[in-house]
């Protein structure tokens, strides 16, 4: 077994191929699984992964999946892309998103010159950006990272057409996880189950004592945030700590997902991100070289950049207008406008 097969193990055993905790199986079946899904890094296919039945594609779609005949076509477009998922060749999508999905909902980015958080903390008193996410600036002064928490609070923000595009994948079946580098909790407030997300940098859903680390639900940490008070854990007094990840401090262990994830994928789409933060970046080249990846992003960034594959499709722009445009592609326009509607309409129910 490749040397990532060991931590395979370990996230499969612990989480199971859906996410969810606690799969039945034994070490040894895992074994085989792993071994079985991370192979054929050449391109070949994956075969019966799942017990899923081999699936007969149109000739336009093997045409696009390079299957039978001639296989010369050697540039993609978006809309070979959404034929690929329409057609439900592609049932294993995996997804990498950053905060550029998040703009359009009112939350600022941390890199954008001016307009990024990082360029508009001079209210808080920090020595510098980054200290607002360093753990110790935070045990020194918890203030400063408390304010801007507070601006993040759940309530204050709601999903736009991007997480609702990713919640109508995952309502077709066809999403097998979304990477997110976000905290906002945006994708979960659109619907889609946390089996099916890897939140890289952690999220606000619960909370950690730095000193005794005793574990809090997300709600006992806002309800202090939001009375402007220090949380404290109840125990030692300890400051409690939302699990996001401070720099320096280690990712998630469900991050260890993608070492089963990413080899499994048949399609890669990257939304709004700028693949600058690492390890989170290198995961764009972890899917096998037959797979084509999607670029929606407002600038060419990363590997696909430096180094572009042959299957790669890039929509550069405003990224709502190309998700909307790969919707309309897609034949989901009315499907995306009921979903939208009715997930508005829980939040002004809970609003009343």
């Amino acid at each position: 077994m490749a040397l990532w097969g060991r931590p395979a193990v370990r996230a499969l055993r612990r989480w199971g191929p859906g996410g969810t905790s606690g799969w039945p199986f034994r070490g040894s079946f895992l074994a085989c699984f792993a071994a079985h899904v991370i192979c054929d890094e050449k391109g070949g296919h994956l075969g019966n992964v799942g017990g899923r039945r081999p699936i007969a594609f149109s000739a336009g779609v093997s045409g696009i999946l390079g299957n039978g005949g001639s296989s010369k076509k050697e540039k993609l477009s978006l809309q070979d892309i959404a034929e690929l998922i329409r057609s439900r060749a592609c049932q294993r999508v995996v997804v990498m998103v950053g905060a550029g999905i998040s703009t359009p909902s009112g939350i600022p980015d941390f890199r954008s010159p001016g307009s990024g958080r990082y360029s508009n903390l001079q209210q808080y008193d920090i020595p510098y950006p980054e200290a607002i996410f360093e753990l110790s600036f935070f045990l020194y002064n918890p203030k400063p990272f408390l304010s801007l928490a507070k601006k993040l609070y759940p309530g204050n923000h709601r999903p736009n057409v991007t997480h609702y595009f990713l919640r109508l994948l995952h309502d077709k079946g066809q999403l097998l996880r979304l990477y997110t580098q976000n905290i906002d909790g945006l994708e979960r407030a659109s619907g889609i189950p946390a089996s099916k997300l890897v939140e890289a940098h952690g999220s606000f859903a619960s909370a950690t004592c730095t000193v005794c680390r005793r574990t809090a639900p997300g709600e006992d940490f806002w309800a202090d945030v939001l009375g402007d008070r220090v949380p404290c854990c109840p125990v030692c007094s300890g400051i409690m700590k939302p699990d996001i990840v401070f720099f320096g401090e280690s990712l998630p262990e469900r991050f260890l997902l993608h070492v089963v994830d990413f080899p499994m994928a048949d399609l890669l789409l990257i939304l709004g991100t700028s693949l600058q933060v690492e390890p989170f970046a290198s995961l764009s080249e972890a899917v096998r070289s037959s797979v084509p990846r999607l670029l929606m992003n407002r600038d060419m960034v990363g590997p696909l950049a430096w180094r572009p594959r042959s299957r790669d499709v890039v929509q550069l722009g405003d990224l709502v207008h190309s998700v909307e445009r790969l919707v309309e592609l897609l034949g989901w326009t009315e499907e995306m406008k009921d979903l939208v509607r009715r997930e508005t309409g829980k939040v002004t129910g809970c609003d009343k």
